[in-house]
Parts: structure tokens; sequence; C-alpha cells
């Protein structure tokens, strides 16, 4: 059901007095020279305290929404990366400052185990930005990507403010760089096999290429410049590879938002798709390749006469076909979640590994954990692709468990590995190992432990190569006959499960537009909020999409706990009649809300977008 209708915008409260918690985190401060800091240290400055988690692609965003921030206001802002893990393994204090290097996160970061700041924040979804003016006062909150403009709005504001008042205070932030470590490789994403037996492996951290001997270690060239961008020679954190036909190598170009090809014989490196800047929601999703915007592809693989793409940036799968020079959506409506059908029905969360094997298309599915499959419908099911499930339960299941797939876990995979035999390898990223999925059987086993966050994996002879990203390296193991025998384990997602009130229940997302901007109405409804439910049962009315960030539900009766999906956009442009062509700003966020019905629980869910709750 849509309502056409405008939605209501909160009225502007950004200078409501709420004094700022503290900032507490059991595993301690990272980029700051092991000092530790409270918030009466940060006394005189603006603080923007950034709730994120690694495996979060929208985070990634935020991240580099955030850096031209950071550089052009350093002396008034520091930025605070609140770390709240989603997985077990971002639990890990290792597995955290390995992220800060690996996503070159270039200020302070609390290091916040048990989220005991989130929860001090009220926070509900990541990534979340709560601004502090220098008085030590919360002024604002964001939820989701969009609003570095915003921010630096505001930002401009409490700089003239507080430098009148006399409560600004200038000068050099907390940061501290970490000492640079010596490797061949830093957090290597992808491998593949040349035809000549050399490895051609994507160094992210280091924004390059790197050719390597038959032996996986010795450096043979380097491709890129090694700086961040989006010159012809360089990269910005690449990804997946490729082998095409004609002998060139595909490349994910993650950060830059792009395809690009690299030619082994030649040493040329082309754009093919993408523009650099991100897909939003309203852009076109098909069309001249180098016309389109994408969104952080994270793998390619040559399937179905098309490279195939996992756009982890928008939960989908696009093809780029070569021959036309265009792009297309292929499977994925944009919604974060694990819902198998029809490919333009179906859900993904954060795809980030394929691997071709025949008639199926494997991909590591990371955000729900799961190992799915594309494949041609059969007969009745109406033609084109369909997306099924062989591993995986949803968005807040995870875990290291084998046996039959139905309840066998997973967590946070990025890689598949298609094997002679017919089954896959999972590079099952979180859990340091890598697993075997036998569609024959239908079980999981394990294959090996004692990896380092392996993301992806390639077969030589009967050896399987490992990209053991945060060891740095490729790990060369023997397929083994048996599998191994681990201990079982099952986790849900630590975030506590919000207190509803059973039936009614009113559903608001706050959007406050940016200082100096206005909802763009030119074109109909600037805003959209689509709202569903895990089990879809949770819901007895209210699921669906509509234009009003408000929206009353009815909970079903005799379903005691699930998951609320809400999705929210809005867009913002400067108000200003004069100018025929303002700039325009769009704000997005997807929150999964775990929610437990009970009689003494809210009949109200109120979740900011932009602005300040009540």
């Amino acid at each position: 059901m849509t309502d056409a209708t405008p939605a209501p915008v909160s009225p502007p409260s950004r200078r409501a007095r709420v004094r700022a918690p503290e900032l507490i985190g059991k595993g301690g401060w990272l980029n700051t020279g092991e000092m530790s800091y409270t918030l009466a240290d940060l006394r005189g400055r603006i603080v923007i305290l950034d709730f994120w988690t690694f495996c979060c692609i929208n985070c990634l965003h935020v991240l580099d929404e955030l850096r031209e921030l950071e550089e052009k206001h350093r002396d008034t802002v520091v930025i605070i990366g609140v770390h709240s893990p989603k997985f077990v393994h971002e639990a890990e204090h290792q597995s955290v400052v390995d992220a800060v290097e690996r996503y070159e996160v270039h200020h302070p970061v609390l290091d916040d185990p048990e989220l005991a700041t989130w929860k001090q924040y009220a926070v509900r979804a990541w990534p979340t930005l709560v601004v502090i003016d220098p008085e030590g006062y919360v002024v604002a909150q964001h939820a989701g990507e969009g609003h570095a403009h915003a921010i630096a709005k505001l930002v401009e504001e409490l700089e003239t403010e507080h430098a009148a008042k006399g409560t600004l205070r200038r000068g050099d932030g907390p940061y501290v760089p970490p000492e640079p470590v010596a490797t061949d490789l830093r957090f290597p994403g992808k491998a593949l096999v040349l035809p000549g037996g050399h490895f051609l492996v994507s160094d992210s951290t280091r924004h390059q290429l790197v050719e390597l001997d038959a032996d996986g270690e010795t450096v043979v060239r380097r491709i890129g410049t090694g700086v961040r961008g989006f010159g012809p020679d360089s990269f910005s954190e690449p990804q997946g590879l490729a082998l095409l036909p004609d002998g060139k190598v595909v490349v994910a170009d993650t950060v830059n938002h792009a395809l690009r090809t690299y030619d082994p014989a030649t040493g040329v490196i082309e754009t093919v798709a993408g523009t650099g800047r991100q897909w939003w929601q309203g852009s076109p999703a098909e069309g001249p390749a180098l016309e389109v915007d994408l969104s952080s592809p994270w793998d390619v693989a040559w399937w179905a006469d098309r490279v195939w793409i996992a756009m982890a940036g928008v939960h989908q799968l696009w093809t780029y076909d070569p021959a036309t020079g265009t792009v297309a959506v292929a499977a994925g409506t944009t919604n974060e979640g694990l819902v198998d059908g029809p490919a333009a029905e179906a859900w993904f969360a954060q795809p980030s590994g394929l691997a071709a094997a025949g008639d199926r298309l494997w991909i590591a599915d990371s955000e729900t954990s799961a190992l799915r499959y594309v494949e041609r419908a059969g007969e009745g099911e109406g033609g084109g692709f369909v997306i099924r499930t062989a591993v995986g339960a949803g968005l807040f299941d995870f875990g290291h468990r084998d046996g039959a797939a139905g309840q066998a876990l997973l967590q946070h995979p990025l890689g598949v590995t298609a094997l002679p035999d017919g089954s896959v390898a999972v590079s099952d990223t979180y859990n340091h190992a890598l697993r075997r999925y036998d569609p024959a059987t239908g079980e999981v086993t394990t294959l090996a432990t004692d990896l380092r966050e392996p993301s992806d994996a390639v077969l030589v002879g009967e050896d399987i190569v490992v990209v053991e990203s945060a060891r740095h390296r490729l790990t060369r193991l023997r397929l083994p006959d048996e599998a191994v025998s681990v201990e079982a384990v099952a986790h849900r997602t630590q975030r506590a499960a919000t207190e509803v009130a059973p039936g009614a229940l009113t559903l608001d997302v706050v959007f406050t537009a940016p200082t100096g901007q206005k909802l763009d109405t030119r074109y109909g409804p600037s805003t959209r909020l689509l709202v569903s439910a895990t089990p879809p049962e949770l819901l007895a009315e209210g699921a669906g999409a509509g234009t009003d960030l408000h929206r009353e539900l009815v909970l079903a009766d005799g379903v005691t706990e699930g998951v609320l999906h809400v999705s929210a956009m809005a867009a913002s442009c400067d108000d200003d009649p004069a100018n025929e062509y303002p700039a325009c700003h769009v704000h997005q966020q997807d929150w999964g809300v775990p929610v437990r019905v009970d009689g003494s629980g809210t009949s109200r869910l109120t979740l900011v977008l932009a602005g300040l709750g009540a």
C-alpha cells in the first residue's frame, strides 16, 4: 500500500540540551598512542561519534564520506569511531586493530565489545553518527549514509557559535597513527591463477594488484600507484578478480564503485563500468556501463556470458555485458535480508563472494552468514533466474556448526570456491576456517581451521590456496580427504531486543532536513518507508512500501518475537528559489530491530534518520 501524501518532517531540534554520556569501552582506545580519553578531555572540540562495525558495508561508506570533513576541520573536529560489534569475531580486540588498519581509519577508535556506549546513546543501527558540541551536549544524531553534507553544515554553525562564545578550542587532535608494518601484501582480498601459473592478488589496503610467482610468495610486479585514487593507474581498495575470455582480468574496484580491466599482456588498466560515484536509490540501475553508478562491487565472476557482480553496497547482483557495454540489475531488491525466489524478488545482505560452477553461480552472502546460489528457473517457475539458499538462517543467526545444511552455521563468509567434485569450499571468514558444502549429501563440514580471516581461495592442482587476509599472505593447503572435527557453537547478535506491547505499534522515523535545505518534492514525494518482518507473520498490518515516515503497525497474535526491518530514505535540496539547479542529497538507512512482545512493552518505536529523537 502506497501513501502519496508528503511525509511530515520533525521540527528543528538540534539545540536541545542533552548532556552526552561518557565514552566507555572494555577494549580500550586505538590510534591514540595508548592514551585514554574522556569527554572532559575533549571539551572545546566538536566531537563526532561514529558507531560502526567493520562487517557493515554502510559503515565503510560512512568512513569514506567523513574523510573530507575530517581533513577540512582537523583543528576543530574530533571524530571518534565507537566500534560496536555485531559478530562474535568483531568483539575480539585484535580484529578491531586489524580493521582500523585495513580500512585506513585515521581517527581515534574506542573498542566497545560489550556495546556499553552503544546502549548509553540508545543507538539502534549501524552506522549511527552523533554530534557533540564543544560544551559536551548532543546536538544531532544521524543513522545510515548520506549525512556528511548535513554534518559539515552543522560543524560550520557550531564553529561560528562557539568561537563567538569563547568555548571553541582549536589545535591538534588526539589521533596518533600506528607504526607501519612491512609485508609484501597488506590485507589482501581476492586472488586468481593466471594462465601462466602466477597468482594475481588484490592487495586491498595498499590499493594495488600484485602478481606473485607460482610459489605464492615472490613478488613479480605491482600494478597501480599504491595511492588511493580513480586515475588511470590507481585503485581504491580493490577486491574481486575474474579472468575474461579475452585474457583480460576484470577487477572489482570497490571503493571507486567501478569495474576496471587489467591486461596482463600490456599492463593497461581501463575503466569499463561505473562513474566513480556511489549509486543511490532513484538512480538508473541499467544502461551504458560507464554512465551508471555502482555501489561497492565486492566480487566478480564470468558466468552465463556475463560478468556477474556481487554489489555489496546495495545487496544485489548486477551484470556487466562486455559485448554491449551495458550493466543491469540481475537479482535483489536492495532490501537487506535472506529471501529466496525469483531473482527480481530475492533479498541479499552484502553479497561478497562469487564462484561459477556449471549451471550454478554460488554466492557468499556475508551478512546473513549464508551460502546461496543462482540457477535458471525450472518449469513452472516463470523463467529467468531463481535464488536459493543452501546454508544460512538470516541476519542474526551465525556460528560454527557442521552437519546437515538446514542446521549448519557459518559466520560472515566472504569467499566461495567451486571444487572438482561438485562441492564448494567456503571461506568462512569470521570463523577463521575453510568449510565445505556438498550438494549431493546436503552436508557441511570443516576442511581447515586456524586460518586468519580467509577471504577467498583458488584451486591449484590438488591443493587449495587460501587468501589469509589478516595474516597478509597466501596459504597453500592440501585438500583433505576427511573433515576436521570442531566443537559446534551457535550465536545470535548480542543486541538486546526492544520490548513492544502486543497489538498496535506506532512507528516514527525522525528526519530533520539540514540547515538551508528542504525536502525535495519537485518530482513527487521525497521520502520512502519500507517495512517488513522476520518472520513475516509478526506483522498483521503495516507491512509494505509508502512515502510517509509515520506508520501504524499491528503485531499479530501468537508471535512473541522477531525482527522488524525498516528502510527509510529522504531527499533534501538547497532551499534557494533563485537557484535553478540546487544541490541535493539523499539520506538513507536500513534498520533490523529485534523485538520481543511483552505486555509491559512500548507501543511506539522511534528511529532517527537525522535530527534528534524525543
